[in-house]
């Protein structure tokens, strides 16, 4: 979600919620984690039926700060505890931030543990596994029918962890390059479906667990109308054969690391 302009993070996630969507992806980066508590305590749906995701950003990592960070994070949904917490990057004091994430998982001020664009670091990827006590449950990475990201699928799944796609349908970058492809939107039309519920529907079945973003109110109610029909086996390999691993956001690492580890976030 971007900037909460005009609430529109708050009307968002207030549609979704009243849609039925029960899993919320925040972060601290994206400056809408009051609007997005507000809209969970407005909604009326028990607390214990939402699944809240958010992220740390870099300048929030080390031991005892990562500990104050989530405790600000807490404040800032309104929330008691947070069922989902990824490293939002691979920069920065990884080791130390981490710590602090496995203390407040046993706390209970957080449920699960995750980490989030590591597939840009391989190295540091397979240090941190090595290294850690307490395995992440979950990696975000960018992945959708043209960047299938065939080689973190085995490496997740080797690694025992729950693979969780963003940019799912392209995002606004790719200007809707996913959605006018051929094959997705001849699929589409067998099913009376439009083409971002076939991609969605595609992430599920693949054993994906994908957070495709929405503002617009139409847009978050067709992305959760997808339960009322399935892909066959020659429609899933005819989207898997879409696969060229064009991703669409890939900066150089280089440079995008001095860029996280430059942004200084602050409550």
């Amino acid at each position: 979600m971007l900037d909460d302009k005009n609430g529109e993070a708050y009307n968002a996630v207030l549609t979704a919620l009243k849609s039925g969507y029960r899993h919320i992806d925040t972060a601290h980066v994206y400056g809408n984690e009051r609007s997005v508590g507000r809209a969970i305590k407005d909604s009326g749906i028990p607390r214990k039926e939402i699944w809240v995701t958010s992220k740390l950003w870099p300048n929030e990592y080390g031991e005892g700060k990562t500990t104050e960070s989530l405790d600000r994070m807490l404040k800032r949904l309104g929330l008691d505890y947070i069922d989902m917490v990824y490293l939002h990057q691979p920069v920065g004091d990884v080791e130390g931030a981490w710590k602090d994430l496995v203390k407040a998982q046993k706390a209970g001020k957080v449920r699960a543990i995750g980490i989030s664009n590591f597939d840009k670091d391989e190295e540091l990827f397979d240090k941190f596994m090595k290294t850690v006590e307490v395995k992440p449950q979950t990696m975000q990475l960018e992945c959708h029918p043209y960047a299938q990201r065939k080689y973190w699928q085995k490496k997740l799944k080797k690694n025992n962890i729950q693979q969780e796609n963003w940019y799912p349908l392209g995002g606004r970058q790719s200007n809707g390059l996913l959605l006018r492809d051929p094959v997705i939107n001849k699929i589409a039309k067998v099913h009376g479906k439009s083409p971002a519920q076939i991609i969605i529907l595609w992430h599920i079945q693949e054993g994906f667990s994908v957070i495709p973003g929405a503002s617009n109110p139409d847009y978050i109610k067709e992305n959760i109308d997808v339960f009322d029909f399935s892909l066959n086996r020659k429609e899933m390999k005819e989207i898997r054969n879409l696969n060229t691993e064009k991703r669409i956001f890939n900066p150089p690492y280089e440079q995008q690391k001095q860029f996280y580890l430059k942004t200084i976030l602050i409550d």
